[in-house]
């Protein structure tokens, strides 16, 4: 019951923080005042806190090590490279440009995390 219940926080988290990142990326492509709101600052850090929290959760309840584990590594290190690339889009990107190519990138990872999540496997076999 436990595990169910940290599953579907885990799953829910992922899908709010997804979707917070997804919209704050249309702002800043827009130019939006929406971004320098006070709660698109703050709620993100909280939703992903709650999302990490739950992923180690996950770990331990399962008793899964992401050093044994190659699925989990790839998923860490895909996590690690989406939130630098989120960090280029949101704040460090110098230009437009940069900002939209590194927002477009963390997409692509983010689907990378996923399917490695379902498949539990690091090798998208996409062929």
């Amino acid at each position: 019951m436990i595990y169910s219940l940290l599953k579907m926080i885990h799953v829910s988290s992922i899908i709010l923080s997804y979707l917070l990142f997804l919209l704050r990326g249309i702002w800043m492509m827009r130019d939006s005042a929406n971004l320098r709101q006070r709660w698109v600052k703050i709620l993100p850090h909280v939703v992903d806190t709650i999302l990490l929290t739950s992923a180690v959760a996950l770990a331990f309840a399962v008793q899964q090590n992401p050093l044994s584990d190659s699925w989990l590594s790839a998923k860490v290190i895909g996590l690690l490279l989406y939130i630098s690339l989120g960090m280029v889009a949101m704040r460090f990107g110098k230009t437009r440009k940069i900002r939209i190519i590194a927002w477009i990138a963390a997409q692509c990872v983010f689907l990378y995390i996923v399917l490695v999540a379902l498949t539990k496997s690091p090798v998208l076999n996409i062929f």
